[in-house]
């Protein structure tokens, strides 16, 4: 078993490079199955989802070439299967994405339920709702999920509610089918901007993505031999920017994109932070102890539900009394009982949880409970006094890519440690 041993508290300074979105990548390397041929991705994030999903593709015949750490080539013209190994795309969320891909290239899909972080009930049925406007059927049953169509048929569709992941595999499915189709009421999320522009730049016409309408107008194929470069992580970025202010430390992070960050950018400068942008990297620097703060997470461009866990730990040593609350996810708030071990005083209920601010946290074992709750609590041991011991560190290398390097550069006495 692995663990980081994180040795506080500590004030951060320094710079970080900021890697490939996570969010991006997973969706952007399942959507090189519409090509019929070779493409180039840089910027990719070195961290299990993108190994796992590279893995699968391979599994599908794919050819798939590391050029470097952080680029490959992938060659997908001798596609052999249309079903997804069940072992491995229960590992991970974004494994669905293998749907509307192969549902648009093949006219069939096998895919094992997708995994992830236990976050509460994430359902599926605005993905499928969109696959069944087009013209698939899709069963569910035995773990599985199989979606066929004859003939995919641009349609309308309104998605039910803001879905990321269904507004991306309904643009995998629609970009080979016939005609025209409008997402109504779709995701505006960056990586959902980096997908169409992968797409477009492979030859799919699509327009609108980062407004709630995209259209898209089907084409016979995607040409590849480009080379495209992934979008910096957003949430990476926050994390930073949050370390930044709960260690009231002083950080350059550096590629990135200051636009993407605005609504986190406004929060910390509320609570008494500073942030100052330079082009494509963030100054970010904290003098005293944050104030109080309430939070609701929203989809783009509101506050990330991907950055309310790292909030939560900068607004538990805050002056005053603090209150989140989380609409995406209805298990969020599993950090906070891990954070009450440090000597935090939190009460979480529901999707409501009230922060009040302690002096400081002391060092204490805990454990992630999921991917940024993982990141969460790396800023508690940093800003902890004493040793704190992390374990789960899977769920943090889902996302992050060295991320207790990273965090050792700007100063932390952070090391990962296999236990016998």
């Amino acid at each position: 078993m692995e663990k980081l041993v994180i040795d506080g508290p500590t004030r951060l300074h320094g710079d970080v490079n900021i890697s490939g979105a996570k969010n991006a990548a997973v969706a952007i390397i399942p959507a090189t199955l519409l090509i019929d041929g070779v493409c180039t991705l840089e910027n990719i994030p070195n961290i299990s989802d993108v190994k796992i999903s590279c893995s699968i593709l391979e599994k599908l015949g794919a050819k798939i070439t590391w050029l470097t750490k952080n680029s490959i080539r992938v060659d997908t013209r001798n596609i052999t299967s249309t079903t997804a190994p069940l072992d491995m795309t229960s590992k991970f969320r974004a494994s669905y994405y293998l749907l509307g891909a192969l549902l648009s290239r093949c006219g069939e899909a096998e895919v094992g339920l997708p995994g992830g972080c236990n976050l509460g009930a994430r359902p599926i049925d605005q993905h499928i709702k969109g696959f069944e406007a087009l013209g698939a059927s899709t069963v569910i049953a035995q773990g599985k999920i199989s979606t066929q169509a004859k003939k995919l048929v641009g349609t309308s569709i309104y998605m039910d509610t803001v879905s990321v992941g269904a507004t991306i595999n309904v643009m995998l499915a629609a970009v080979l089918a016939e005609g025209t189709t409008t997402i109504d009421n779709a995701a505006k999320e960056p990586h959902v901007v980096d997908v169409a522009n992968f797409l477009n730049t492979m030859g799919a016409d699509i327009h609108g993505a980062g407004t709630d309408m995209i259209k898209i107008t089907g084409v016979k194929k995607l040409s590849g031999n480009a080379n495209y470069s992934i979008v910096p992580d957003q949430i990476e970025t926050g994390t930073f920017m949050l370390a930044a202010v709960a260690s009231q430390g002083d950080i350059v992070i550096h590629n990135c994109i200051p636009k993407h960050l605005e609504c986190l950018t406004a929060k910390i400068l509320e609570i008494g932070g500073n942030v100052e942008e330079n082009g494509d990297s963030l100054h970010v620097w904290c003098d005293s102890k944050p104030s109080k703060a309430n939070i609701k997470t929203l989809p783009y461009p509101g506050f990330p539900t991907d950055l309310q866990p790292q909030m939560g730990v900068v607004l538990s040593v805050a002056e005053g009394t603090s209150i989140i609350n989380e609409s995406i996810w209805e298990s969020r708030f599993q950090y906070t009982a891990e954070l009450n071990k440090m000597g935090a005083n939190i009460t979480a209920q529901g999707k409501t949880a009230v922060f009040e601010g302690v002096d400081s946290l002391s060092g204490a074992p805990v454990y992630a409970s999921d991917l940024r709750a993982g990141a969460a609590l790396i800023i508690a041991g940093i800003i902890a006094h004493g040793e704190t011991e992390l374990y789960n560190l899977n769920h943090i290398d889902r996302g992050y890519e060295c991320i207790e390097d990273k965090f050792r550069k700007l100063g932390a006495n952070i090391k990962r440690v296999v236990e016998e």
